[in-house]
């Protein structure tokens, strides 16, 4: 879920405690197997299979899991099924835009899934490009704080392609072109500093700030979307702050 950030990175921390860790383990296995599918079984020549595997250990996804999802992605093992990328587009409570990425082996599954979570939560569906302009593909990399300052984080990843830094509390976010990623999450790891996920997100453009009736509505519908196995990510174009997120946590 990428909206507004602090509250994602609320929700990363809960994930690993949460009755969805299944769930959560069977979104992290497919993005193994299509990574595999798509480039190849060598994480050190695949960035995106480098950085899904990554991703699985820190919510402590179990090795055996990780190597067989490599091994039926990459054809090396039997049990591997075709998953296709959709995007799909709507509207959320107080006009929020929204955009839901599937990964899916039955596309009239997927679409049913997104369709009725929106409608029973206050969305509508929208036509493909009515809301994806609103929304910038961005390497988006997830730092723990640990004492580090901004300025840190910075000159580790200043010749790299960074855009921006931004404090979200208990992490850093750093910002960069998609094609930068792997650059800047190399420049990480190569100043000592340790991520807790990098990944190429959909940044919106501008936000729609939420009180706290409308924060609980868009969380709703999130979840509902996130329940859904075949939805691997929601990105939506609301903010919410500290005060509001508070309150909601409450």
């Amino acid at each position: 879920m990428s909206g507004h950030s602090k509250w994602a990175t609320t929700k990363h921390k809960k994930a690993v405690i949460d009755a969805k860790r299944g769930k959560l383990f069977a979104k992290l296995i497919k993005n193994i197997e299509v990574a595999a599918r798509t480039g190849g079984a060598d994480p050190d020549g695949n960035p995106t299979l480098y950085d899904a595997i990554q991703k699985a250990k820190k919510q402590s996804v179990p090795n055996k899991n990780i190597d067989s999802a490599v091994k039926r992605g990459a054809g090396l093992e039997a049990g591997g099924a075709e998953y296709e990328t959709i995007m799909y587009e709507g509207y959320g409570p107080n006009g929020v835009a929204v955009l839901i990425e599937c990964l899916t082996d039955n596309r009239n599954r997927a679409a049913s899934d997104v369709r009725v979570a929106m409608t029973r939560n206050g969305g509508s569906m929208a036509d493909p490009g009515s809301v994806s302009y609103l929304f910038n593909r961005k390497g988006v990399i997830i730092v723990p704080k640990n004492g580090l300052s901004e300025d840190d984080v910075l000159a580790a990843v200043l010749e790299a392609g960074v855009e921006e830094v931004n404090d979200l509390g208990e992490n850093f976010e750093v910002i960069s072109e998609a094609t930068d990623l792997v650059d800047v999450r190399t420049a990480l790891v190569e100043g000592g500093i340790d991520y807790d996920s990098a990944d190429a997100s959909f940044v919106p453009s501008m936000q729609v700030q939420l009180e706290e009736e409308g924060a609980r509505k868009i969380f709703k519908l999130i979840d509902a979307l996130e329940d859904s196995d075949d939805v691997q990510n929601v990105y939506a174009n609301f903010d919410v702050s500290d005060d509001v997120m508070a309150k909601v946590d409450a």
